[in-house]
């Protein structure tokens, strides 16, 4: 497998490792690579996760309202949100993605085709299961929310 389309993703409980997709969205993932080259995604809080749905990151403001500053144009493509499935969050405006990225906890298909999927988790599913659930009441509101421990690039890992 070419390392260079790895992830690591490290969380608490362990390393999560996610297939990037460049054939499918080549803008994201090369945004996606240059952010984790930069460190942005390392301490970053799971803002929201919801059981049985999904878990979303990538917010420096930790509250879901924030980004790096740069707006991507849509890759949607036809691979579908299914079980670790790793995806664009967005605004309502489909090139509003920044980025915040969620991962699946099950099969998603009402996402199809509107979100931009560039990634998938391979291996540590069972890591991205045990991060701390939100309120249902609070749309996935997570009081003490698990972070993202650090993220690399596989080829970049000495």
């Amino acid at each position: 497998m070419d390392k260079e389309n790895l992830l690591y993703l490290d969380l608490k409980d362990g390393r999560v490792t996610i297939e990037l997709f460049p054939e499918k969205a080549p803008n994201h993932v090369a945004r996606i690579k240059e952010l984790v080259r930069h460190n942005f995604y390392d301490g970053l809080l799971f803002h929201r996760v919801i059981e049985g749905f999904m878990a979303q990151t990538g917010d420096p403001e930790g509250n879901g309202t924030g980004g790096s500053g740069l707006k991507l144009k849509a890759e949607f493509n036809d691979l579908p949100h299914k079980r670790g499935t790793v995806s664009m969050a967005r605004a309502q405006h489909p090139d509003s993605a920044d980025s915040q990225f969620f991962i699946c906890f099950k099969d998603c298909s009402w996402l199809d085709g509107q979100y931009t999927v560039w990634g998938q988790v391979i291996d540590g599913m069972d890591f991205v299961d045990n991060i701390k659930k939100g309120s249902p009441i609070y749309n996935g509101e997570v009081e003490e929310p698990d972070k993202i421990i650090k993220m690399t690039v596989a080829s970049d890992e000495k």
